[in-house]
């Protein structure tokens, strides 16, 4: 069938209504085929190009059944668990605090006498939370250096470093600085440094900072005491 597209004074262009002839070009050039009529009479017909402009489009759907995108991994799935190069029994070799006051879970990153890497959970467990506080639970700031203070232990508890259970204590602290507050479900993770080690005086220093999702939440400098 052919349809009407302008009668005026006895003249009439009639098109084809049939599908059109495109290409394969996104831009496709679609072609039609115009007859002149006059009183009935064809007097002529015209083929010609109208560029028509073709658009994709795209939707991810989601599974009811699993709540996730096609092809998308569950995020249960895309955060690996932190290494343990200590665990918590080797921790306690080492370290001769004990409940409430350990307040490392794991090391994840060791160089005896150089530095190590460890983490606190953070749990609404923790028996200072009661009172740290009630209505908003923080861990508070002298218990996070005293954590970094326990993973500088690790550090320097090593017979090459010439420290010991029983002779080794936490002199000071300097240029301390508390970023964010942790809270309840955070997890600490600390990095301490030796920067100086004066086995002559018995006096070790480091540097350390704790971080929270890859922010900074605390730093400062540590000073250690090796002797009675």
């Amino acid at each position: 069938m052919a349809s009407t597209l302008l009668s005026q004074s006895g003249f009439s262009i009639v098109a084809p209504s049939a599908t059109p002839k495109t290409t394969k070009n996104p831009q496709t050039a679609t072609h039609f085929s115009i007859s002149f009529r006059h009183n009935g009479r064809v007097l002529g017909s015209q083929i010609t190009p109208i560029t028509v402009q073709k658009r994709s489009f795209s939707a991810n759907c989601t599974s009811a059944a699993d709540g996730q995108s096609h092809g998308e991994t569950p995020i249960e799935l895309k955060y690996p668990a932190f290494p343990s190069v200590l665990d918590i029994n080797q921790i306690r070799d080492i370290l001769p605090h004990r409940f409430p006051f350990l307040l490392v879970d794991r090391v994840i990153e060791y160089t005896p006498g150089v530095s190590a890497v460890a983490i606190k959970n953070v749990t609404i467990n923790d028996n200072f939370f009661p009172g740290h506080f009630p209505e908003r639970p923080i861990m508070p700031g002298v218990l996070m250096i005293e954590a970094m203070a326990q993973v500088g232990g690790l550090v320097m508890l090593q017979p090459e470093v010439g420290g010991s259970r029983e002779n080794f204590f936490f002199a000071g602290v300097d240029k301390v600085r508390f970023r964010k507050p942790v809270i309840a479900g955070d997890t600490l993770v600390m990095r301490m440094n030796l920067v100086k080690l004066q086995k002559r005086f018995g006096v070790a220093k480091m540097e350390g900072k704790a971080y929270v999702g890859g922010e900074v939440v605390c730093e400062g400098e540590f000073l250690m005491a090796l002797g009675s």
